[in-house]
């Protein structure tokens, strides 16, 4: 088989990782394809990549294709999420000013309890309060505002979303832009390791498995390229599988480290990868289950209730028509062609391409071909669920 390049961007986070695990490893080359992995420095600036045709898939936000479909968030190319790469991820973290109100009004930073956290933020913020978001319209924006608006009016028109690149999240926070911030892992970490901010809540904890990056390509050429596609669907999601493994953490952080990825020490990565995050200067540390996946619990499935969600939320805050904007994002989550990429392997994927999103308070098992899918749970803090009408 002829090796084929494929150029792929992506954003240095650890969320990248299938993409250059599958590089690295030589997932993509037991496919006949390469990946040429070109950084960008923003999200918008790696979406006008994809949709302009100077990249042919990239690392995304799972809420950018949605977004698209909907016509807002700029980008008119019709794009496609046809894998998810990785499920959670995020951290919430605050300026250290703010760190030493909420503990001396008596919070313990037991960074798991979103409500507790976010009465605890309302309550020791003095007048509005400026999060920092890598994205107007990621999984960051709706979570925080899902988040604070379930708390209350109060809560909610509180918050001011500032757009800050994930790598720039530690000098805004110095430079006194932003009070609080929403982003992945490992650029809370960072500001951390300088001093400059504390780890509030891991963002699973306002959504046990929010999909939070996804393989995306433009529709066209999905339409067109379907058998590169499809191979890169499968080198990815071998990457994910290995990712899952026990044993595979160091090497995967020292891959990750490389200058050409993220260029940040082992030792941070590992902390995502692991799920034990250090989330003050003092040292502290806090262990939370599924903070970041890659496979388990189906987490590369594009589910199409996942997008409605997604849609839904964007929705209520932007004025959209919401049973308009079900339709079109649960038209761009593409599980049929991430089903068709994987027939004949040893994927095991669910029945079903829609869910109820928040019913599951256990790890539970469902109806697939092979019967071993078993699915995260998947609540949300306050307990509501959402049912998809698509």
């Amino acid at each position: 088989m002829r090796t084929s390049a494929l150029s792929v961007g992506f954003i240095p986070l650890v969320d990248a990782a299938p993409l250059i695990v599958a590089q690295e490893m030589g997932f993509a080359a037991q496919e006949g394809i390469s990946l040429d992995l070109r950084s960008a420095p923003s999200w918008s600036s790696l979406r006008d990549m994809l949709s302009f045709g100077q990249v042919d898939a990239a690392h995304m936000l799972s809420t950018v294709p949605v977004a698209c479909a909907m016509g807002v968030g700029g980008g008119g190319t019709p794009l496609a999420a046809v894998s998810v790469l990785s499920v959670n991820g995020n951290v919430v973290g605050v300026k250290r000013e703010l760190e030493d109100r909420l503990r001396d009004n008596g919070y313990t930073f037991d960074f798991k309890d979103a409500r507790a956290a976010g009465l605890a933020l309302t309550q020791a913020s003095n007048g509005p309060l400026r999060i920092g978001v890598p994205f107007p319209f990621s999984m960051h924006a709706e979570l925080i505002y899902y988040w604070l608006a379930a708390l209350g009016s109060a809560a909610r028109d509180q918050i001011q979303i500032k757009t800050v690149p994930p790598t720039l999240m530690a000098e805004a926070i110095a430079a006194g832009e932003i009070d609080a911030f929403c982003v992945g892992e490992p650029w809370g970490s960072r500001a951390v390791e300088r001093g400059q901010g504390a780890l509030l809540l891991p963002g699973a904890a306002i959504w046990n498995f929010a999909p939070e990056k996804v393989l995306a390509v433009r529709q066209d050429w999905a339409d067109t390229e379907q058998s590169l596609l499809f191979r890169l669907i499968r080198s990815v999601w071998r990457a994910g599988r290995w990712l899952a493994e026990e044993g595979s953490t160091l090497l995967a952080a020292e891959l990750l480290s490389r200058p050409q990825y993220l260029d940040l020490p082992p030792e941070m990565i590992e902390r995502a990868l692991t799920g034990q995050l250090t989330i003050n200067a003092a040292g502290a540390e806090r262990r939370t289950d599924q903070f970041l996946e890659f496979n388990r619990g189906a987490a590369n499935f594009p589910w199409r209730s996942q997008a409605e969600w997604i849609g839904h939320q964007m929705a209520l805050r932007t004025g959209a028509d919401p049973a308009g904007a079900r339709i079109a994002a649960a038209g761009v989550y593409r599980s049929d062609l991430f089903r068709a990429a994987l027939e004949g392997t040893s994927a095991d994927l669910p029945g079903a391409s829609s869910k109820i999103e928040g019913a599951l308070g256990d790890d539970t098992a469902v109806a697939s071909a092979g019967g071993r899918v078993i699915l995260c749970r998947n609540q949300f803090f306050d307990g509501r669920t959402f049912e998809p009408q698509c």
